[in-house]
Protein backbone atom coordinates (compact mmCIF):
# COMPACT_ATOMS: atom_id res chain seq x y z
CA UNK A 1 0.00 0.00 0.00
CA UNK A 2 1.24 3.35 -1.08
CA UNK A 3 1.31 6.78 0.65
CA UNK A 4 -0.04 9.46 -1.15
CA UNK A 5 -0.82 13.14 -0.90
CA UNK A 6 -3.92 15.03 -3.22
CA UNK A 7 -4.14 18.59 -3.12
CA UNK A 8 -7.63 20.02 -4.08
CA UNK A 9 -7.58 23.02 -6.74
CA UNK A 10 -9.46 26.53 -5.08
CA UNK A 11 -10.95 24.72 -2.23
CA UNK A 12 -11.99 27.16 0.54
CA UNK A 13 -10.15 29.87 -0.91
CA UNK A 14 -11.32 33.35 -1.16
CA UNK A 15 -14.75 32.33 0.01
CA UNK A 16 -15.55 29.72 -3.09
CA UNK A 17 -15.28 26.05 -2.82
CA UNK A 18 -16.41 25.69 0.70
CA UNK A 19 -15.33 21.95 1.59
CA UNK A 20 -15.32 20.86 5.41
CA UNK A 21 -11.82 19.05 5.48
CA UNK A 22 -13.93 16.28 7.77
CA UNK A 23 -16.17 15.85 4.98
CA UNK A 24 -13.45 15.52 3.01
CA UNK A 25 -12.11 12.74 5.53
CA UNK A 26 -15.11 10.86 4.90
CA UNK A 27 -15.24 10.99 1.00
CA UNK A 28 -11.47 9.58 1.17
CA UNK A 29 -12.42 6.59 3.27
CA UNK A 30 -15.53 5.93 1.49
CA UNK A 31 -13.55 5.64 -1.70
CA UNK A 32 -11.50 2.93 0.28
CA UNK A 33 -8.59 5.11 1.37
CA UNK A 34 -6.72 4.66 4.90
CA UNK A 35 -5.00 6.18 7.62
CA UNK A 36 -6.35 10.03 6.13
CA UNK A 37 -5.33 13.11 7.67
CA UNK A 38 -6.20 16.81 6.61
CA UNK A 39 -4.08 19.51 6.69
CA UNK A 40 -5.29 22.87 7.02
CA UNK A 41 -8.60 24.10 5.10
CA UNK A 42 -7.35 24.44 1.80
CA UNK A 43 -7.93 21.10 0.14
CA UNK A 44 -5.50 19.02 1.42
CA UNK A 45 -5.01 15.16 2.33
CA UNK A 46 -2.86 12.33 2.77
CA UNK A 47 -3.72 8.75 2.99
CA UNK A 48 -2.81 5.46 1.83
CA UNK A 49 -4.10 3.47 -1.04
CA UNK A 50 -3.52 0.40 -3.10
CA UNK A 51 -4.78 2.04 -6.22
CA UNK A 52 -2.62 3.62 -8.73
CA UNK A 53 -2.28 7.53 -8.65
CA UNK A 54 -4.07 8.02 -11.94
CA UNK A 55 -7.18 5.86 -10.42
CA UNK A 56 -6.91 8.17 -7.25
CA UNK A 57 -7.32 11.37 -9.12
CA UNK A 58 -10.10 10.11 -11.03
CA UNK A 59 -11.86 8.64 -8.07
CA UNK A 60 -11.46 11.65 -6.15
CA UNK A 61 -12.54 13.95 -8.60
CA UNK A 62 -15.69 12.05 -9.35
CA UNK A 63 -16.68 11.98 -5.81
CA UNK A 64 -15.98 15.87 -5.62
CA UNK A 65 -18.25 16.49 -8.70
CA UNK A 66 -20.85 15.02 -7.29
CA UNK A 67 -20.77 16.44 -3.59
CA UNK A 68 -19.58 20.15 -5.29
CA UNK A 69 -21.66 19.75 -8.25
CA UNK A 70 -19.32 21.31 -10.50
CA UNK A 71 -15.61 19.86 -11.43
CA UNK A 72 -12.88 20.11 -8.63
CA UNK A 73 -9.63 19.16 -9.65
CA UNK A 74 -6.80 16.93 -7.91
CA UNK A 75 -3.85 16.53 -8.21
CA UNK A 76 -1.91 13.45 -6.70
CA UNK A 77 1.61 12.77 -5.57
CA UNK A 78 3.24 9.74 -4.05
CA UNK A 79 4.56 10.13 -0.26
CA UNK A 80 8.20 10.04 -2.13
CA UNK A 81 7.25 12.38 -5.01
CA UNK A 82 6.36 15.06 -2.10
CA UNK A 83 9.30 14.80 -0.66
CA UNK A 84 11.06 15.11 -3.94
CA UNK A 85 9.25 18.25 -5.11
CA UNK A 86 10.56 19.72 -1.45
CA UNK A 87 13.97 18.52 -2.31
CA UNK A 88 14.31 19.87 -5.63
CA UNK A 89 13.44 23.82 -4.42
CA UNK A 90 15.37 25.76 -6.31
CA UNK A 91 15.22 28.65 -4.02
CA UNK A 92 15.77 26.91 -0.62
CA UNK A 93 17.50 30.06 1.10
CA UNK A 94 14.45 32.02 0.20
CA UNK A 95 11.44 32.06 2.43
CA UNK A 96 9.20 29.39 2.78
CA UNK A 97 5.99 31.30 3.03
CA UNK A 98 6.90 33.57 -0.01
CA UNK A 99 8.18 30.15 -2.25
CA UNK A 100 5.80 27.93 -3.83
CA UNK A 101 5.43 25.00 -6.03
CA UNK A 102 2.47 24.77 -8.46
CA UNK A 103 1.66 21.21 -8.71
CA UNK A 104 0.67 20.15 -12.23
CA UNK A 105 -0.48 17.06 -14.20
CA UNK A 106 2.45 16.70 -16.91
CA UNK A 107 5.56 18.35 -17.15
CA UNK A 108 5.59 22.09 -17.64
CA UNK A 109 5.78 22.62 -21.21
CA UNK A 110 8.84 24.06 -22.55
CA UNK A 111 7.45 27.40 -23.62
CA UNK A 112 6.06 27.84 -19.70
CA UNK A 113 8.81 30.79 -19.44
CA UNK A 114 8.28 31.86 -22.02
CA UNK A 115 4.95 33.19 -21.97
CA UNK A 116 4.71 34.94 -18.59
CA UNK A 117 3.21 38.26 -17.78
CA UNK A 118 3.40 40.28 -15.47
CA UNK A 119 6.70 39.71 -13.52
CA UNK A 120 8.76 41.93 -11.38
CA UNK A 121 10.96 40.31 -8.82
CA UNK A 122 9.38 36.89 -9.20
CA UNK A 123 11.76 33.89 -9.47
CA UNK A 124 10.56 31.43 -11.77
CA UNK A 125 12.13 27.55 -12.67
CA UNK A 126 10.52 24.80 -14.31
CA UNK A 127 9.90 21.17 -12.13
CA UNK A 128 9.43 17.53 -13.12
CA UNK A 129 5.71 17.94 -12.82
CA UNK A 130 5.62 21.34 -11.08
CA UNK A 131 6.47 24.80 -11.64
CA UNK A 132 8.59 26.90 -8.75
CA UNK A 133 8.02 30.64 -7.91
CA UNK A 134 9.58 32.92 -5.41
CA UNK A 135 7.86 36.17 -4.49
CA UNK A 136 9.96 38.59 -3.62
CA UNK A 137 7.50 40.73 -2.39
CA UNK A 138 5.07 38.15 -1.12
CA UNK A 139 1.80 37.19 -3.27
CA UNK A 140 -0.50 39.68 -2.10
CA UNK A 141 0.63 42.27 -4.82
CA UNK A 142 2.22 40.14 -7.45
CA UNK A 143 1.04 40.63 -10.75
CA UNK A 144 2.39 37.35 -12.14
CA UNK A 145 0.37 35.18 -14.67
CA UNK A 146 2.10 31.93 -15.72
CA UNK A 147 -0.84 30.28 -18.60
CA UNK A 148 1.36 26.99 -17.53
CA UNK A 149 -0.24 26.73 -14.32
CA UNK A 150 -3.63 27.93 -14.57
CA UNK A 151 -4.56 23.94 -13.83
CA UNK A 152 -2.33 23.59 -11.34
CA UNK A 153 -2.78 24.08 -7.91
CA UNK A 154 0.13 25.85 -5.42
CA UNK A 155 1.33 25.37 -2.39
CA UNK A 156 3.95 27.31 -0.13
CA UNK A 157 7.29 25.61 0.97
CA UNK A 158 5.86 25.42 4.44
CA UNK A 159 2.81 23.47 3.69
CA UNK A 160 4.94 20.91 1.08
CA UNK A 161 7.26 20.35 4.10
CA UNK A 162 4.48 19.29 6.20
CA UNK A 163 2.69 17.41 4.07
CA UNK A 164 5.90 15.38 3.04
CA UNK A 165 6.46 14.65 6.58
CA UNK A 166 2.52 13.44 7.23
CA UNK A 167 2.81 11.42 4.25
CA UNK A 168 6.14 9.59 5.44
CA UNK A 169 4.66 8.87 8.39
CA UNK A 170 2.15 6.97 6.77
Amino acid sequence: MGAFVALLRAVNVGGTGKLPMTKLKAMCEELGFAAVRTYIASGNVVFTSRKSESAIKAALEKRLHTYAGAPVGVLVRSAAEMAEVLAANPFPKAAPNRTVAIFLDKPPPAEALANIRGQKNEEVRLGRREIYVHYGDGMGTSKLAIPAAKTGTARNMNTIATLAKMAAEL
